[in-house]
């Protein structure tokens, strides 16, 4: 975890592994890849999602199958590396995904997992197999690309280049420039080292794709007089030249380029290295002194958003049509779309496009479809596209985008300790300046989910599972010193410096270093979304006997005015309305305590496994609440699920509870404690509100579509609810106007 000089840092996120690189992928089969000794290699079958599947090896022009004898997760983990992936989840047995056809090539597969390829695992010999297709093996695996790895939707590069990686080097100071590097001579790293790039005809075409790599949007000019006295002065090594980019491409390496050869005595004569300054984004403007010019500019309400993602400039592309948010349908989703968005959004290039809701599924509109972009547009909007109806495409079909990002350092500053992995441990942050720099921990009070998620983030290790006030089962090693307070993060920051936390002077309720913050972080997490629409199809009033709210008056269910009510005479006054609650996530949703804590609740016949699932309430239109109700978790379980997707958690003989992602929980309308007691409301205009998880008990990927809202009319006798809608779903200026609504006299659904 020490801290990197900077012009020796290299950009995680543009790394291009040529040598990994197979020939482009025709679209029928998305994920195939060329390995050692010509095989090839895709997973195929059905359901399942893009990085699992049945292994396919195609070998002397034969696609085949591997048997599942002696499989192990060590085979899977080789198996996903000639796919493209990092490493492997899991594996599957019995033809999971289907079975295959034609050769069996592998059977008894023997891997340790460190191989480079297949063909160093023991077997029985290639074609030499006693199983059926009802024995073909598959793996799952992590859905995080190999840098550079090839198929239709990522970087596609001859053979023949060797630009591995793009830097900037600072010419002067490097070891006092704050990160992220915006300026700089270009170096490449080819098989030799690193080297310069001759700036012989170099244009600011060039420089817009170098910058795109390096995580920044734009390029600017640079002072050419002052690098040039500088290379006077200097040393160099040019290994590139006749470098002519178009400006659209995704790497440098797509662009047009020439290697001197070794026996090139004379290189660059005349000329100088190349040098770029680039523009960073918004999120990145701050920490290269560039906040004031990025400030200047005047900012208009983004049109284009991404949701779902584990990491900063990842996630499921949305875009903002007739004040509506909605997603963009994968059909001809392409790098050159992908770099627009991100680019749009203050990042770099796209690293990789998309497509098969591979960041999760929306809900609601889909806005686009069969998106062209040259690259060159400034905005997606700019780029041709065809609306989209109804029958064109589904949620499975959402595009999606990772997007290059600028290297800032950030995750040298915290670590990890103590835990059984790299993904949980005490959080331990590092603070002082040069030549007093160290290690502390963070106290643990205020210490939860929000704050969690921006140490995760901060760490490169995705979402939050828990965030944990107790750590005193991690050992903290030597350091014990607390240097971080206060700690209140929204859940959006890019580092645990943006939030709130006190000053120089600590202060922590709990003292002791087992009263410090943790975290247990993951690459998925679940997503709940209520259905709106069913919220406005199915409200209605109904006056209800108190001889038959005994139970719910149990489960305070009522307004406090129901305790001096005169039982069991008399009646309570309820707004209902079905509730259902999907997990459009990438993770099951879980209930945060163990089955051991579960609540008997004898009335209804069931165990509540959370205290508070969801909030109901009526407020004004200048948001004062006027009555109120909640749930606990009745019982989390899946009451339907898509197509291809298995029914996982019931709830009946105290069966395990959550909802599986691709399902949903639905709470009828004649089910106790659906409803709000409005027996005390007065007639006129108000909204219904819901929101989902709101402790933020359990982690989610995206906390922002927990909330749903409604305009209602009350006349004291009947109501109508309409405009019923996820609380970002709307655009800014739509959400203004929905809190000032004026009134409505009929139930028209607007």
């Amino acid at each position: 975890m020490r801290p990197v000089s900077v012009w020796q840092w290299s950009p995680w996120a543009d790394l291009l592994c040529l040598s990994c690189l197979g020939s482009p992928s025709p679209s029928t089969d998305p994920e195939k890849r060329v390995g050692s000794q010509g095989l090839r290699f895709r997973l195929a079958g059905f359901p399942r999602k893009p990085y699992e599947g049945r292994v396919e090896i195609q070998r002397a022009g034969e696609w085949g199958t591997i048997c599942d004898d002696d499989f192990t997760l060590q085979a899977a983990h080789v198996l996903c590396r000639e796919l493209g992936f990092t490493e492997a989840t899991g594996w599957t047995h019995s033809a999971k995904y289907g079975p295959g056809t034609g050769r069996i090539w592998l059977d008894n597969l023997s891997c340790s997992g460190t191989e480079q390829s297949v063909t160093e695992c023991a077997s029985r010999g290639w074609g030499n197999s006693d199983c059926t297709h009802d024995e073909d093996a598959g793996v799952i695996c992590k859905d995080q690309r190999l840098p550079g790895f090839s198929d239709s939707n990522v970087i596609e590069v001859e053979h023949h280049l060797q630009v591995e990686e793009v830097r900037i080097r600072p010419a002067v100071g490097w070891g006092r420039r704050p990160l992220p590097v915006t300026e700089g001579l270009v170096e490449v790293r080819l098989p030799d080292g690193w080297s310069q790039v001759c700036d012989k005809g170099w244009s600011a075409h060039n420089s817009h794709v170098v910058c795109g790599m390096l995580g920044f949007p734009s390029e600017k000019r640079v002072n050419a007089a002052f690098y040039r006295l500088l290379a006077q002065r200097q040393q160099h090594s040019f290994g590139l030249h006749g470098v002519a980019c178009v400006g659209t491409e995704a790497h440098l390496s797509l662009c047009s380029l020439e290697f001197y050869r070794a026996n090139d005595t004379a290189r660059c004569p005349g000329g100088g290295p190349a040098v770029v300054s680039c523009v960073p984004g918004p999120l990145y403007a701050a920490s290269s002194g560039q906040k004031k010019q990025q400030q200047s500019k005047p900012q208009g309400e983004a049109r284009v958003r991404l949701k779902g993602g584990a990491h900063p400039g990842e996630g499921r592309v949305e875009v903002l049509k007739a004040s509506t948010w909605g997603t963009v349908c994968d059909r001809k989703w392409d790098l050159h779309a992908a770099s627009v968005v991100c680019r749009e959004l203050g990042f770099g290039s796209a690293r990789e496009a998309l497509s098969g809701a591979r960041m999760g599924q929306g809900m609601g509109a889909i806005h686009l479809s069969e998106v062209r972009c040259s690259g060159q547009e400034l905005s997606l909007w700019k780029c041709p596209h065809k609306n989209i109806t109804a029958e064109d495409c589904s949620h499975s079909q959402d595009a999606g985008v990772r997007c290059n990002l600028p290297y800032t350092g950030a995750e040298t500053r915290i670590r990890l300790s103590g835990g059984r992995s790299q993904h949980e441990g005490r959080v331990e942050v590092q603070i002082g300046g040069p030549g007093t720099l160290r290690w502390g921990l963070i106290c643990g009070d205020d210490w939860g989910t929000l704050e969690a998620m921006v140490a995760c983030r901060q760490l490169g290790l995705g979402y939050a599972n828990h965030g944990l006030q107790e750590t005193w089962y991690w050992d903290s090693g030597n350091i014990t010193e607390v240097v971080m307070s206060g700690v209140r993060c929204t859940g959006t920051e890019l580092t645990l410096d943006q939030c709130a936390h006190h000053g120089t002077h600590i202060t922590c309720k709990r003292t002791g270093t087992r009263f410090t913050a943790g975290v247990i972080c993951s690459e998925t997490a679940s997503d709940l979304l209520l259905h709106s629409a069913l919220v406005q199809e199915t409200a209605y009033i109904e006056d209800r006997p108190l001889h038959m709210l005994y139970c719910a008056a149990e489960e305070n269910c009522l307004a406090s005015s129901a305790r001096s009510a005169n039982w069991p005479y008399g009646h309570r006054r309820l707004l209902r309305f079905s509730s259902q609650i999907h997990n459009l996530g990438r993770a099951d949703f879980r209930p945060k305590a163990g089955r051991h804590s579960w609540v008997w609740h004898e009335c209804h016949g069931h165990y509540h496994s959370m205290d508070i699932f969801t909030h109901y309430d009526i407020l004004t239109p200048n948001g004062t609440k006027v009555a109120e109700g909640h749930k606990a978790s009745f019982c989390l379980e899946d009451t339907e699920c898509q197509e291809d997707v298995s029914k996982r958690y019931e709830c009946a003989n105290f069966g395990e509870q959550g909802i599986t992602v691709g399902c949903w929980d639905l709470y009828r309308h004649d089910i106790d404690c659906q409803w709000i007691d409005i027996t005390d409301v007065k007639p006129g205009n108000y909204i219904l509100q819901v929101v989902i998880n709101p402790n933020f008990e359990v982690a989610e990927s995206d906390f922002t579509n927990n909330a749903m809202k409604c305009n209602c009319k009350y006349d004291g006798h009947r109501i109508w609810v309409h405009n019923c809608h996820i609380g970002d779903a709307f655009s800014e200026e739509a959400n203004r106007r929905f809190e000032r609504y004026p009134g409505q006299t009929s139930n028209q659904i607007i």
